[in-house]
C-alpha cells in the first residue's frame, strides 16, 4: 500500500475539526469550560498534525486549502460568541472581532469583483492577531475552567484582542487599499 492511499486524513481531520464546532459551543454554553477545553486541544492537534501530513507528504487539497482556515476561524468566533452570549466577555469585543472578519472578507469580494484575482496571504498582524485572539480565548476558559490563571487575564487579554484586531483590520485595508488603488491606474 503506498503513502498516496492515506492521502485522505488531512481532510478528514479538518473535517473533525469542523464537526467539533458544535459540542465546543454547546460546552462553552453549559460553562462546562473543562470540556471545552479538551475539545479545543483536540481541535488543535488535528489542526497541526493535519498542517503537518499536508506538508510532508505534500497532500495538500483544494478542500484543504480552503476548509482548514475556515475550521480554525469557525472555532475561534464560536468561542467569542459562546463567551459573548454567556457574558464572560463583552458584546463589543466580539463585534469587533467579527466586524474585521467581515471587513476582510468583503474587502477580499470587492477587490476579485472589482480589479481582478489574487493571491490572499496572511499578514504579519493578521497572524499577530489571530495568535492573541487563541491565547487571550484559552487563558479566559482556563480562567472560567477553575484552573491556575492569572485573573487579571481576562481584561488584559480583551486589550489585547481589540487592539490587534483594529491595527490588522487596518493593516488589511491599506495594503488592500493601496494594491487596488495601484490596478485600477494601471
Amino acid at each position: 500500500m503506498s503513502l498516496e492511499t492515506w492521502r485522505w486524513i488531512p481532510n478528514a481531520l479538518t473535517f473533525l475539526r469542523i464537526v467539533l464546532v458544535v459540542p465546543f459551543a454547546g460546552a462553552l454554553l453549559a460553562g462546562n469550560y473543562r470540556a471545552a477545553l479538551v475539545i479545543f486541544f483536540v481541535a488543535a492537534v488535528t489542526d497541526g498534525f493535519d498542517g503537518f501530513l499536508a506538508r510532508h507528504f505534500n497532500w495538500r487539497s483544494r478542500f484543504g486549502a480552503v476548509a482548514d482556515p475556515l475550521a480554525d476561524k469557525a472555532l475561534l468566533v464560536t468561542a467569542y460568541l459562546m463567551l459573548t452570549i454567556t457574558s464572560v466577555l463583552p458584546v463589543w469585543l466580539f463585534l469587533l472581532v467579527l466586524g474585521r472578519d467581515l471587513l476582510i472578507v468583503g474587502g477580499a469580494l470587492a477587490y476579485h469583483y472589482g480589479i481582478g484575482r489574487f493571491e490572499m496571504q496572511p499578514s504579519i498582524p493578521g497572524k499577530l492577531n489571530t495568535f492573541i485572539q487563541i491565547v487571550a480565548v484559552l487563558a479566559i476558559i482556563i480562567l472560567q475552567a477553575g484552573l491556575p490563571m492569572l485573573p487579571w487575564v481576562r481584561e488584559v487579554g480583551i486589550l489585547l484582542v481589540a487592539v490587534s484586531a483594529v491595527v490588522s483590520g487596518g493593516h488589511y485595508v491599506l495594503v488592500w487599499g493601496m494594491r487596488a488603488w495601484r490596478a485600477k491606474r494601471s
